[in-house]
């Protein structure tokens, strides 16, 4: 058996970066892309005995400004807020970062949630959805007579 010990820092340099940019790299840079170049706003999903929750971070939006669809099992949330100028009284804007940014997200939702009972609301930058769950029919105990 030969062993071959190689001393390339470059070598080990590059392994090194390959190790940190596949392993490192995703997870902090996922949020970014996701927000800035992906336009989706962060979600929270809260599963309960009674329902599911979905919390969307959107502040800075009126709630006016969401559409909130349900078509077949395809539950979409969007928004498209327009940019509008900032009225200056005759001030000289040095810098401008407030921007809004269309979105849209969809979830596929099955056969347990109730549809027609699926409430939303905007309150403090949140808006919250609440998907309940239908009712189950339970079935009671039958005694069956035997012929």
């Amino acid at each position: 058996m030969t062993l071959v010990k190689v001393n390339n820092p470059l070598s080990r340099s590059i392994d090194g970066f390959m190790k940190d940019f596949l392993t490192e790299f995703p997870s902090t840079v996922s949020k970014t892309f996701r927000e800035d170049v992906l336009h989706f706003p962060p979600v929270n999903i809260t599963e309960t005995p009674e329902a599911y929750l979905v919390d969307l971070s959107v502040p800075g939006y009126d709630k006016s400004d969401f559409k909130v669809n349900l078509d077949e099992n395809v539950l979409t949330i969007s928004s498209e807020k327009k940019h509008e100028e900032t009225k200056t009284d005759g001030n000289k804007v040095i810098k401008t970062e407030f921007s809004y940014k269309a979105f849209k997200r969809s979830f596929t939702i099955d056969e347990k949630i109730d549809a027609e009972k699926i409430s939303a609301k905007y309150e403090n930058g949140i808006l919250k959805l609440e998907l309940p769950r239908k009712e189950v029919v339970k079935v009671g105990a039958k005694e069956i007579a035997i012929q």
